[in-house]
């Protein structure tokens, strides 16, 4: 069973003649003409908005050009609501596509806009808006790309239940040496609480070190270097599963050549090329 996929804007016109199948071909076909320009100015557009949004954080700048950078937010924001209702109106499914991957992270970029007139300081997060970049590879007809991004997103996929056991065996170390710390070390040499031991404990294992909470005596000392040693033991764990689970999904994929175009890779029951849809030959 394959994952979930970065798909959702193959949904249909909402019309076969009309405004709505003009704007439906202009808005979601990446081809020569007015579509290609709008992917285009889409682009540069997403881009200088979240420009914008960097550099009104900047103190020097946002207290110079704090109002501008604001009207500009808001300028984008605007934009984007309204090509956002525009997608939903000239699809067949706008319950689809907003559910879809890209209609999702299109109503994120605008959501924190309207939310900042509720919490300040919440329009820092419009810079989820370059998530839209990744219409880009269909533009530039780099769905190649994507699909190789997608063979990573499946074998994740595959590998969650052994990476939650994994996790699940991570957070059981972490209680018990967080606990062991808490009664050897105690709250005089910072070990003030068992959560804190955890997050002691979590930093420890993850081989980060930061040291602003650190073991004084002996004991103490020797269950911490047990802890690293155990640290960079688990650490190669879950990227093994991971390894593994890619691995089996690329001995999944068929090396038959296209007939056709020469394309050699394809999915294990595919018929067709995926390229040029000339027929494939048995293996």
């Amino acid at each position: 069973m394959n994952g979930p996929r970065l798909s959702g804007e193959n949904l249909g016109p909402a019309a076969t003649h009309g405004w709505r199948a003009r704007w439906f071909h202009i808005i979601f076909h990446h081809e020569r003409g007015p579509s290609r320009r709008f992917d285009l100015m889409l682009m540069v557009a997403i881009i200088a908005s979240v420009i914008v949004v960097i550099l009104d954080s900047v103190s020097g700048l946002h207290a110079r050009w704090g109002r501008i950078f604001y009207a500009i937010e808001w300028g984008f924001t605007l934009l984007f609501t309204a090509e956002y209702l525009a997608r939903l109106a000239v699809v067949k499914h706008p319950l689809r596509y907003a559910r879809s991957f890209y209609g999702v992270i299109d109503l994120l970029s605008i959501l924190p806009t309207y939310l900042s007139l509720l919490l300040p300081g919440s329009q820092a997060l419009l810079v989820v808006r370059i998530l839209r970049i990744l219409r880009i590879f269909r533009v530039l007809k780099l769905m190649e790309y994507t699909e190789a991004g997608g063979m990573l997103i499946d074998a994740l996929y595959r590998a969650r239940r052994k990476i939650a056991v994994f996790l699940l065996a991570v957070l059981t170390l972490v209680v018990i040496f967080g606990a062991a710390m808490y009664v050897i070390e105690g709250p005089e040499n910072g070990f003030t609480s068992i959560p804190v031991s955890m997050y002691w404990a979590i930093v420890t294992m993850a081989t980060v070190g930061f040291g602003d909470i650190t073991p004084l005596t002996p004991l103490g000392q020797l269950v911490t270097s047990l802890l690293i040693l155990i640290g960079y033991g688990m650490i190669a764990v879950p990227t093994g599963i991971y390894t593994a689970e890619l691995a089996a999904g690329l001995r999944q994929r068929r090396k038959v050549a296209c007939p056709g175009c020469g394309l050699a890779e394809h999915e294990a029951d595919a018929l067709r090329c995926r390229c040029c849809g000339a027929e494939l030959l048995a293996p």
